[in-house]
């Protein structure tokens, strides 16, 4: 191990950067659907012996941006997928779309190496200053501009219910601090076994104990369902190519009806449409709903995602990514607006500027959609209240139950844009994270998959495949008595805490830093 570290720390220039990115590179395939988590362990540890090389504060920062830009871009490759749906508009955007996105998301991983750097010498310190660092700026990748918390370290454990379930103490940051740390621990071996062994040790007992609190708490019994409400999830599998096609909106309609109306062992009370599930505006189009009321028994309805139009109060024509609750008779009982936009996807950041420059949003239509007022809570007849999450609004820990807590939470999103690469994969691994954070089920409705239903536990009961059609019929697991530690507290616990530690790091640097000038020794500068 010492010799590894020497060659790590010992490149310089093009061999320390390529090195880096290729590091991060292999992280990335810790998450869904791979899960490969020695690559985890190779690359955290290398990346502390990098930054023992790195002689100066910028150094440092480069191997933190590269390790990012490796890790972002394996890791988001497939949002290139969404470019080519309409080629002719938007595929000479993909490279930049591709490489874009990781280069400013590796600034926070930049800032993470220039940290570990700046706490000075000591391999324990280093490491300690990574995981907190990373942890820290997670949560900032999570809030600062829109957010965009996409896998997060924490979830690499999502092949294993148990690990996940300390989500519900200190949510997904607490298993990406364990996790980083835990991962770069090996760093410490090439100090000496004897030295290094015991706190490595520890830390795999912490993830053990991690594991025995997940296993302990998934003994305990199921919280059963919730009598009298049977749903039907639809999953209809539309090639997003297909779906905004004017010539086939009642095919895919007349699709979603036949998929709805298919016999059950139990009648369904409430069949589940997925995100923009009828391409054209369901609440203005009278005769559709109508079908749709038709279709529906008695004391049936139906939830289901569908952009929405009214008019402005400036007499201007805005636009909504919606969930409509439909009762017989095609009646809107209820509607939720989805407020956490996808910037580029559903409205243009900067408009004036970037569309002189000829940039447009993916999504049909010339107009950006609206912001929706924030999370809500729906009442629907027959089952209990439950929380809207429109696509990527479920990998927001922090907006999840406001502060009345919902039943469940319903997650319909359209993955289609992101073909069948690993996307949809890790977005529904982090979907079930919320069900664990909360202790509620999660019930997911996708055009092409993944769609499933997920109990309080984060385990899925059904699920269908991507690029599968058909439907799941099910009961709706019910939450947990109690809310767990995380949905009473959020972040208020773990973030503070995390802040103070950074501190306490600095301080010691810069005791150590006096202490050596008091001695006359001269500051210990990092080399």
């Amino acid at each position: 191990m010492t010799g590894l570290a020497s060659i790590c720390a010992g490149l310089a220039g093009w061999r320390r950067a390529s090195l880096a990115v290729l590091l991060g590179a292999g992280t990335a395939l810790a998450f869904a659907p791979y899960y490969l988590l020695p690559l985890l362990i190779v690359g955290f540890t290398a990346l502390v012996w990098l930054l023992e090389g790195a002689r100066r504060a910028n150094s440092a920062f480069l191997v933190g941006w590269c390790f990012g830009f490796g890790h972002f871009i394996v890791g988001l490759y497939w949002i290139g997928h969404a470019f080519l749906v309409d080629a002719e508009r938007f595929a000479w955007l993909l490279p930049f779309a591709i490489s874009l996105l990781p280069a400013g998301l590796g600034l926070f991983t930049g800032t993470v190496a220039l940290v570990v750097h700046l706490v000075g010498r000591g391999r324990w310190r280093r490491i300690a200053a990574l995981a907190v660092a990373w942890t820290l700026a997670e949560w900032f990748r999570a809030h600062l501009l829109t957010g965009f918390p996409w896998n997060l370290v924490g979830y690499v454990w999502g092949f294993s219910d148990a690990m996940l379930q300390p989500a519900a103490l200190f949510g997904v940051y607490g298993l990406s601090l364990v996790t980083v740390a835990a991962a770069a621990a090996p760093a410490a071996l090439a100090d000496g076994w004897r030295r290094a062994l015991p706190v490595c040790l520890g830390l795999c007992a912490v993830l053990a104990a991690a594991g025995g609190y997940g296993l302990l708490r998934l003994s305990g019994p199921a919280p059963g369902d919730v009598p009298d409400v049977r749903l039907r999830i639809v999953q209809p599998n539309v090639a997003q190519r297909d779906k905004w096609r004017p010539d086939l909106r009642d095919r895919h309609l007349a699709r979603l009806l036949e998929l709805s109306a298919g016999e059950a062992a139990a009648r369904p009370t409430h069949v589940i449409w997925p995100e923009t599930a009828t391409p054209f505006l369901l609440a203005a189009d009278v005769r559709r709903r109508h079908l749709i009321g038709q279709m529906l028994l008695p004391d049936q309805l139906l939830i289901s995602g569908a952009p929405r139009r009214d008019a402005a109060e400036d007499g201007a024509r805005e636009v909504w990514n919606s969930l409509h609750v439909v009762g017989p008779g095609g009646t809107i009982l209820a509607t939720y607006d989805k407020h956490h936009l996808v910037p580029f996807g559903e409205y243009l950041p900067l408009r004036p500027l970037l569309s002189a420059l000829g940039l447009s949003k993916l999504t049909a239509g010339t107009r950006d959609f609206s912001s929706g007022p924030g999370p809500a809570i729906v009442d629907v007849p027959g089952a209990p209240a439950f929380q809207p999450l429109i696509c990527y609004e479920a990998i927001f820990p922090h907006q999840i139950a406001p502060s009345q807590r919902p039943a469940w939470l319903l997650n319909v999103t359209n993955d289609a844009w992101f073909g069948d690469g690993s996307g949809p994969h890790q977005h529904f691994a982090m979907a079930r994270v919320r069900a664990i954070e909360q202790g509620l089920p999660l019930i997911r409705a996708a055009n092409t998959g993944i769609s499933g239903v997920i109990d309080a536990y984060g385990r899925p009961r059904a699920r269908l495949g991507l690029g599968e059609g058909g439907i799941i019929d099910s009961a709706l697991p019910a939450a947990l008595s109690s809310a767990p530690l995380y949905a009473r507290l959020g972040d208020r616990l773990l973030m503070p805490l995390l802040t103070v530690v950074m501190l306490g790091l600095f301080w010691l640097r810069f005791w150590r830093f006096r202490a050596g000038a008091t001695k006359g020794s001269g500051p210990a500068i990092e080399s």
